[in-house]
C-alpha cells in the first residue's frame, strides 16, 4: 500500500507526468497486497487528502479495478465472480458476463457520462466508499419538468460488490432503511433500482464537502472551538435519531459526514448499519447481516466492531469521538492505528488544547477502549462534549480514576449483603451522629447553645404554625419551661428580630434561642421543598442524617477544589429506599443515589454507608454554597433512573408530586441536609 500511495502523492505533487504515474502505479499494483477494495479505499483517502481532477480520479480508478481482477482471475481468487442471486429470473447474469465462461468480461463499470436506464446521466465522481461509488447525476425528467433542482446523487454499487451473493440485499436493505430515517441531519434516499447488471441508488445530492476532504487538507490542524461543536452536534443528532430507531451505522467516518454549502452537517451512508434491537416481526434482520460484507474502516471501527460482536450503540460513540479528537486538533487520536493495535500498545491519546479538564473527560469517555466504560449515550457525550458550562458543574469524575467514565461510588451497591444482621461490619451501624459542624447560635439572654430535650409546650401548636409560614425555612422548636429553641435552616436574609418578636409574642413563651444554618437564596428550593418533611421527620423521632465523611471534615463543612466528595448516610429505623442529590449552586442537580453503577438503593434499617470515594468524585470550579440532600422512603421515588445530571428545578417538582403521593400512601419518609461551601484552591 505504501507504493501506490507514494506514486499517487508524487502525481499530486506533480513529482510524476501522466505517463510516469501510470508507469509507477503498474508497479505498485503488481506487488500490492489485498483486494481491489483496500487498494481503492487508499485511492479514495489521498483523492480526500490532495484531489486529483475528476476524470483522472476515474481514470485511476477504473484502471485498479482492471488490473486487480486480472490478477485475481489468474490466481483463481474468485472475489469477482458473480454468483447467481436468489431470484435467477430477475438477477441472472448476461451471456457476456457468465462467470461460468472464461472468456467472459465483466460488464464495465459505469462512469462519468454514461446514463442510467435512459434517465439518470453520471455527470461527476464525487465520492467513493466500501460498497459503491457515488456521483452527481442529472435526473433528466425532472429537467424536463423544469424542476429547479435537477441533481440527485447516485451511488453505484461497486463491482466487487456486486459479486458478492448478498450485495444486492445489501442495497436494497439500506435503501429501506435509509428512507426510515427521515431526519434534516440524514441525507434523503430516494429509491433502489437497476441498469442491466449495474444496482445503484438514488438520493438527496448535497453540494458541499465531506469532513475527510475537510481534515485531509494542507496544513489543517483543528477547527475553532464553536465551529467544530456546531459539526459534533449534527452528527450526534442524526446518530441519537438512527439509534433511537434500532440502527447503528457502524462505518461512521469522516468521509460519511458531509457539511454542506449553507453549513448543514449531514450523515451518509447507512450502507452497512444493522438492526441491534431485533424485532421478531423483522424477519430480514436474521437472513441478511450486512456486516458480512466485512466493509468497515479500521481507523474508525471500535474494538468490538473489529472483534466481530454484536453492533452496539457505542460503537458509534466512539467513531464519532474520533472524529470529534480530529475536527479539535487535526490529528487521530490514537494516529490512525486501530483500536486493537492502540489497545494493545496501551496508546493515551494527549488532550486538546482547546477543551477544558471537563470536555476532556467527556471526550476521553467517547475513546474509551473498552465498551464497558464507554459513554453509553450519543446524547450524553454530544452535551458534555459541546456543553461549555460543563466546566462549571461542581461535581466531576476525578481524573485520577485510571480513565473510568461511569461512576462508581463506594459502599451502596452491596448494602443488602453489609448490613450488621448479614455478617457485615456492626461498627457501620452505629446511631445518627450529629452534623459534622454546629449551626451557630443565635439567641437572646435567657437562651443556651447546648442542647436541650425537647418537650411540649401549651402553645406548640401555634409555634409550629409560625414556624411553617417562614419562606425558605426548614425549622423544628423544642420547649424547656417557657425558654423556646428553634433550630434548622432559614433563609440568610430572613429578619432574624421579627421572628423572635413573632414567637415571643406567642403566649407561654418567654425566650427564644435561635439556632439555625443561614440558607442562601440558590438553595430555597431545596429547603421549601424538602424542609416540610425534615421537620416531620425529626419531629417523628429522627433517624435518617448525613454529613460529611471524616477525611474531608473540616469548620463550616469547607471543601476545596480536588476534594473528593465523601458523605456518610445513616438510614432511617425501617428498611428503606434511599436517594442521595447534590444540589448545585447554579441550579443543577447530580443524583449520586441510585446511579447507573449502583442501581440497587435498598438499605436496612439503621445503616450507615459512605457515597463517594477517594479519586470518585471531586470539586471543581465555580463554588459557593450547596447541599447534598438525603430522602428515604418505602418504596422507590422514581421507576426508572433519572438523568445522571439535570435541572434542580425540574428535579424538585417531580420529587414533590412523588413525596406526596407517598405520604398519601402511608409511607414514612426520611429527609436531612448537609450544607457545604466551596472554594477554589490557593495558586
Amino acid at each position: 500500500m505504501d507504493n501506490l500511495t507514494h506514486a499517487i502523492r508524487q502525481l499530486q505533487s506533480g513529482a510524476l507526468g501522466r505517463t510516469e504515474f501510470f508507469v509507477e502505479l503498474d508497479r505498485a499494483l503488481a506487488t500490492a497486497p489485498g483486494s481491489a477494495v483496500r487498494l481503492l479505499e487508499v485511492l479514495s483517502q489521498e483523492q480526500a487528502r490532495l484531489p486529483l481532477s475528476p476524470e483522472l480520479y476515474e481514470e485511476v480508478q477504473h484502471h485498479i479495478e482492471r488490473t486487480m481482477r486480472a490478477r485475481q482471475r489468474a490466481e483463481g481468487d474468485d472475489t469477482f465472480v458473480r454468483t447467481k442471486p436468489v431470484d435467477p429470473a430477475a438477477f441472472s447474469p448476461s451471456p457476456r458476463d457468465d462467470p461460468d465462461d472464461p472468456q467472459s468480461e465483466p460488464e464495465r463499470m459505469k462512469a462519468v457520462g454514461d446514463t442510467l436506464n435512459g434517465r439518470f446521466v453520471l455527470e461527476e465522481c464525487i465520492g467513493f466508499g466500501g460498497m459503491g461509488t457515488v456521483y452527481k447525476a442529472l435526473d433528466l425528467r425532472k429537467l424536463e419538468a423544469s424542476d429547479r433542482k435537477p441533481y440527485i446523487a447516485i451511488k453505484v454499487l461497486n463491482v466487487q460488490f456486486r459479486g458478492h451473493p448478498k450485495s444486492l440485499i445489501a442495497l436494497q436493505r439500506e435503501a429501506r432503511k435509509a428512507q426510515t430515517l427521515a431526519h434534516p441531519n440524514i441525507v434523503s434516499v430516494y429509491d433502489f433500482d437497476r441498469d442491466g447488471q449495474v444496482v445503484y441508488l438514488t438520493m438527496e445530492y448535497l453540494s458541499g464537502k465531506s469532513l475527510s476532504q475537510m481534515l485531509r487538507a494542507p496544513n489543517f490542524a483543528g477547527l475553532p472551538l464553536a465551529e467544530a461543536m456546531r459539526i459534533v452536534d449534527g452528527m450526534g443528532k442524526a446518530l441519537a435519531y438512527a439509534h433511537e430507531r434500532g440502527f447503528v451505522h457502524c462505518d461512521f467516518k469522516p468521509g460519511n459526514v458531509i457539511v454542506t454549502d449553507k453549513n448543514v452537517v449531514k450523515v451518509i451512508d447507512f450502507g452497512i448499519a444493522r438492526v441491534f434491537q431485533k424485532a421478531e416481526e423483522e424477519v430480514d434482520v436474521t437472513v441478511f447481516d450486512p456486516g458480512s460484507l466485512g466493509a468497515l474502516t479500521p481507523a474508525y471501527a471500535s474494538p468490538e466492531m473489529l472483534e466481530h460482536r454484536e453492533p452496539d450503540p457505542r460503537d458509534d460513540i466512539y467513531a464519532l469521538a474520533c472524529i470529534t479528537y480530529e475536527l479539535l486538533t487535526g490529528r487521530h487520536p490514537y494516529n490512525r492505528m486501530s483500536a486493537l493495535q492502540a489497545r494493545a500498545s496501551g496508546m493515551k491519546p494527549a488532550p486538546p488544547a482547546q477543551i477544558g479538564r471537563a470536555g476532556w473527560r467527556a471526550l476521553k469517555c467517547g475513546l474509551a477502549l473498552d465498551r464497558a466504560t464507554r459513554t453509553p449515550t450519543v446524547a450524553r457525550f454530544v452535551k458534555e462534549v459541546t456543553d461549555q458550562d460543563h466546566g462549571k458543574r461542581r461535581l466531576t469524575l476525578a481524573a485520577s480514576v485510571g480513565g473510568a467514565c461511569v461512576l462508581a461510588l463506594a459502599g451502596v451497591a452491596a448494602w443488602r449483603d453489609l448490613g450488621p444482621e448479614r455478617g457485615g461490619d456492626a461498627s457501620r451501624a452505629s446511631p445518627p451522629a450529629q452534623q459534622q459542624s454546629a449551626p451557630a447560635a443565635d439567641s437572646t439572654p435567657a437562651s443556651t447553645s447546648a442542647p436541650v430535650a425537647a418537650s411540649p409546650i401549651p402553645t406548640s401548636d401555634a409555634v409550629a404554625t409560625a414556624l411553617a409560614a417562614i419562606p425558605c425555612s426548614a425549622l423544628l422548636a423544642s420547649a424547656n419551661g417557657s425558654a423556646l429553641r428553634v433550630e434548622g435552616y432559614l433563609a440568610k436574609d430572613a429578619n432574624r428580630a421579627r421572628l423572635r418578636e413573632t414567637l415571643t409574642a406567642i403566649p407561654g413563651v418567654s425566650t427564644v434561642a435561635l439556632d439555625v444554618q443561614p440558607v442562601t437564596e440558590p438553595s430555597c428550593g431545596v429547603i421549601s421543598t424538602l424542609g416540610p418533611y425534615w421537620v416531620a421527620h425529626r419531629r417523628a423521632g429522627g433517624g435518617a442524617s448525613i454529613r460529611l465523611a471524616v477525611p474531608n471534615a473540616r469548620p463550616g463543612n469547607v471543601l476545596t477544589e480536588g476534594d473528593a466528595l465523601m458523605v456518610d448516610i445513616t438510614t432511617a429505623g425501617a428498611d428503606s429506599f434511599a436517594a442521595v442529590d447534590y444540589f448545585e449552586a447554579d441550579g443543577n442537580v447530580v443524583h449520586l443515589l441510585p446511579n447507573t453503577k449502583a442501581r440497587d438503593n435498598r438499605a436496612p434499617a439503621r445503616y450507615t454507608a459512605t457515597i463517594g470515594g477517594l479519586g470518585n468524585w471531586m470539586i471543581g470550579p465555580p463554588f459557593g454554597n450547596e447541599i447534598v440532600a438525603l430522602v428515604t422512603t418505602a418504596a422507590p421515588l422514581f421507576d426508572t433512573l433519572r438523568p445522571e445530571t439535570e435541572p434542580g428545578a425540574d428535579y424538585l417538582r417531580a420529587l414533590e408530586q412523588r413525596l406526596a403521593r407517598a405520604r398519601n400512601g402511608g409511607g414514612d419518609i426520611a429527609v436531612d441536609f448537609v450544607q457545604i461551601s466551596t472554594r477554589a484552591r490557593k495558586r
